[in-house]
């Protein structure tokens, strides 16, 4: 046996190619997730397979690589790029002598440094709790106890290991149960919103596309804004007043990433409900970032899992200050509003994206109440 830190400051990085061709960009983010959780990178071990080893991902050769790369720096973690089975994380922890985390541990440590309000860390630690309850199995001598008799907890035979498994899905159940509460609020509070005419605005987007710090610059809310990887979890909400229209609720939410666990999507549903329910979607897009692209299609397939494809979006081009692009609006086949480029930092073309939103909201009321109208002289 070994001990095992609840939390190592040198790591090794590992990251193997099956073919896939987002394979550098999840590598790079990986490294950039390290540094976000406060940990030294000593080295980074890659490799090439077809598929993954059943018992320890890599292949025997690699895991051997691994071994030298953690004696050689003195590293206390492991984490590789992928998702490992509860037994893969086992047999290389007893091979390596050393933790081994995969990715999804690692992005879960992440949330738990960043979550801020109750419903935040109360999604936080639902999707630990689901997380690690299928690893009871790793490197614990002691759940292999029998637990009985007299004044013990669990009945007789029980074993420490079902103790614990019990006592997760009991924990579970309770906080599931808080977080349908919060959910039934807040619902109570969206449709007070719809009563009276207010439409709902939610800024989607890759994380580190600038979300927050655009939220700052139409609200002036001072939400905490900085470049690093999930900055922002807990969705906060301001009123935004538009000139002749009134004013419109502007949400911020938690920003996705390459191969975002379903596990965490399933645990931040409350959170990214707000992007649900919303009349319009400001898609957030780093315009420097030469993966853009392909981060547009990750937050729409995202938003896909979510239920949110249908909604209507506009597209927000940031950070042109580093592309040298003048801030502009783009408008589709159709005449609507696609794409508006400016610079959250300096605040050229927010005055344009004002001004989008103000025409959407317009044209939204006027279909409302031509919808309201018909009906009414349906009714007739």
């Amino acid at each position: 046996m070994f001990e095992r830190p609840d939390r190592g400051l040198s790591v090794v990085l590992v990251s193997i190619n099956f073919g896939d061709p987002d394979y550098a960009e999840s590598l790079a983010e990986l490294k950039l997730l390290a540094d976000t959780a406060g940990l030294k990178v000593v080295d980074v071990v890659e490799g090439k397979r077809d598929r993954p080893d059943a018992a320890h991902f890599a292949g025997t050769g690699k895991v051997e690589e691994i071994g030298e790369a953690v004696r050689a720096h003195g590293a206390d973690l492991v984490i590789f790029n992928h998702e490992l089975s509860p037994v893969q994380e086992r047999n290389l922890e007893r091979r390596l002598q050393c933790r081994v985390l995969d990715r999804t541990a690692l992005i879960l440590d992440i949330f738990a440094l960043r979550a801020r309000s109750g419903a935040g860390q109360l999604q936080v630690e639902l999707a630990q709790l689901r997380h690690y309850a299928t690893r009871l199995v790793r490197g614990w001598t002691h759940l292999e106890r029998q637990k009985g008799g007299i004044g013990m907890r669990g009945g007789p035979g029980e074993t420490q290991l079902e103790i614990d498994r019990r006592l997760i899905a009991n924990k579970i159940k309770t906080i599931e149960a808080k977080l349908d509460k919060l959910e039934r609020s807040r619902a109570i509070q969206r449709r007070a919103r719809k009563r009276g005419g207010v439409l709902s605005v939610s800024l989607v987007g890759y994380t580190n596309a600038g979300k927050s710090t655009l939220f700052n610059a139409l609200t002036h809310a001072g939400v905490y804004a900085a470049d690093q990887l999930f900055a922002t979890l807990d969705t906060t909400s301001r009123k935004l007043w538009l000139p002749d229209t009134g004013q419109v609720i502007l949400s911020d939410t938690v920003g996705f990433i390459t191969h975002l666990p379903h596990a965490l999507v399933a645990a931040f549903h409350a959170t990214l409900e707000e992007a649900v329910q919303a009349d319009l979607l400001l898609h957030v897009v780093d315009s420097a970032s030469p993966n853009r692209e392909r981060q547009v299609l990750e937050v729409n397939k995202v938003l896909a899992e979510i239920g949110a494809e249908h909604l209507p979006q506009i597209l927000v081009w940031n950070k042109v200050d580093l592309t040298g692009v003048t801030p502009a609006v783009l408008r589709g086949e159709c005449g609507n509003i696609a794409r508006v480029s400016l610079s959250a930092k300096t605040g050229a073309g927010i005055e344009l994206l004002r001004q989008s939103l103000v025409e959407f909201v317009d044209t939204r009321r006027k279909q409302s109440a031509a919808l309201a109208e018909s009906e009414q002289h349906g009714m007739e």
